[in-house]
């Protein structure tokens, strides 16, 4: 008993021995950043169905309008690409584009590895964990976007390089450039959910991409016309989905926010689509699939900037100017300059972006029903702001692509041998099957001796 009350009287007098500053604080609760479950619910399930609809829906339509042959090349492709661009964001693509701000340029290293989250992501309520499954969804999506411009004919080993290294050096700076308090930020250049650091910037990438890698073999010809365009019409369901899940994600709440920028989407890309079809229909005499989605995608890209910045009516004007900007953009490049961008990113998803940046100065104007302009802002200032950063956009994208093709190309080659594109190149010994061993069986008797004496 004795020895049990020393040991006691010893514990307590080391306890009282301990130096101050290892004694626990005393925090007020009110003072601790907490953050909203169902914020957090809907911002995890945004992430989520981004990578449920709208990568395996973008796959589905670079997959059809290629050729049969190349189909399951595209998927393959893609599906790596998505795969190391998650990776390398947890790594050190997350902290480039949404760690402490360093100078405007690009993100601090705080967040290298997500080794230091907050528990809320500041500004919101929401957990840093969550603001980083989101944005790694989004930086997944970008990726492959631009993988599109070489369907069917880049190397396997050169497009995931390519992939990965194109969301670190060009993405992750233009997403802390608008997005994570950067320079263009500072400028007051708006981009509610992607259409300039998103679909601006990987469709002009995968232009300079197109360029570089060359057009297809036997481009343009029947080799390389659409397969299958209800794979197409498939793809288009699923990304536009997928899209509502990228505009009311942006808004990182569970609020009237969040519908009122899905539905602007949604109407966006109806009107659009529609359009587009009339377009067709008095242009050619005849409606496609493949034009009907195009409208579509135009439209998503379109109203990407302004989702969550103007009223549905200014939505429905802005995927009725989307449409035929997007489609004479498309003709002007395939028919004009004769490029084989395979998946047409640029003109659906860069000019869709171009388009929706401008026009985002105009309609976020409080008498068209928008959120109206911070200070003493207005319709000119806000538009040259926009310019600006298109323009800083513009210019870093088509560097940087350069740079990482050729870069990448010195160790790699770009793209596959002209026997594998035309499909002539024979499989590998292990993927030829064995011969099926015949039954014999004996011979057929003579004809004298199959007949019948009487």
């Amino acid at each position: 008993m004795i020895a049990r009350l020393a040991r006691i009287f010893t514990l307590a007098a080391a306890g009282l021995a301990t130096p101050a500053w290892a004694a626990p604080a005393i925090v007020d609760p009110a003072t601790l950043d907490v953050s909203n479950a169902g914020d957090t619910a809907f911002l995890l399930i945004c992430a989520a169905l981004v990578m449920l609809f709208a990568l395996p829906g973008v796959l589905l339509m670079q997959a059809g309008r290629g050729t049969a042959r190349a189909a399951q090349g595209v998927f393959l492709q893609g599906t790596a690409i998505a795969a190391l661009v998650s990776l390398l964001w947890v790594i050190v693509g997350y902290t480039l584009a949404f760690g402490d701000p360093s100078g405007g340029v690009i993100g601090g290293g705080n967040a290298w590895m997500l080794i230091v989250l907050g528990d809320v992501r500041f500004g919101t309520a929401v957990p840093e964990s969550a603001f980083v499954f989101f944005q790694i969804a989004a930086a997944m999506f970008a990726a492959v976007l631009v993988a599109g411009a070489w369907a069917g004919r880049g190397r396997f080993g050169w497009a995931l390089a390519f992939g990965g290294l194109w969301s670190l050096i060009v993405y992750a700076p233009v997403a802390h450039w608008i997005w994570g308090g950067g320079w263009l930020y500072g400028f007051g250049v708006l981009d509610f959910s992607g259409g300039i650091a998103l679909h601006f910037c990987a469709g002009l990438s995968a232009l300079v991409a197109a360029l570089v890698i060359g057009r297809r073999t036997g481009w343009p010809g029947n080799a390389t016309a659409t397969h299958n365009p209800l794979m197409v019409l498939a793809g288009g369901a699923l990304l536009f989905v997928g899209n509502f899940a990228l505009a009311g994600g942006w808004t990182l709440a569970a609020t009237d926010d969040a519908s009122s920028a899905i539905i602007n989407a949604h109407v966006a890309a109806c009107v659009s689509a529609l359009v587009w079809t009339l377009i067709e229909k008095l242009r050619t005499g005849a409606v496609t699939a493949m034009g009907l989605v195009s409208g579509l995608v135009a439209g998503l890209a379109a109203i990407a900037p302004a989702s969550g910045l103007v009223s549905p009516g200014a939505a429905i004007i802005i995927g009725l100017i989307a449409a035929p900007a997007c489609y004479f953009a498309l003709r002007f490049v395939t028919e004009t300059l004769a490029i084989d961008d395979s998946n047409h990113a640029f003109a659906l998803h860069g000019v869709g972006g171009l388009v929706g940046a401008l026009l985002v100065a105009i309609f976020m104007s409080a008498s068209f029903g928008g959120v109206g302009y911070t200070g003493e802002g207005g319709i000119g200032g806000q538009l040259l702001a926009q310019l600006i950063g298109l323009a800083a956009v513009a210019m870093w994208s088509i560097l940087g692509t350069l740079i990482i093709s050729y870069g990448i190309a010195t160790a790699i080659p770009m793209r596959i041998s002209p026997a594998e594109e035309a499909g002539d190149e024979p499989a590998p010994i292990a993927y030829v099957p064995a011969p099926v061993a015949e039954t014999v069986s004996d011979p057929a008797p003579p004809a004298a001796e199959q007949q019948v004496s009487g």
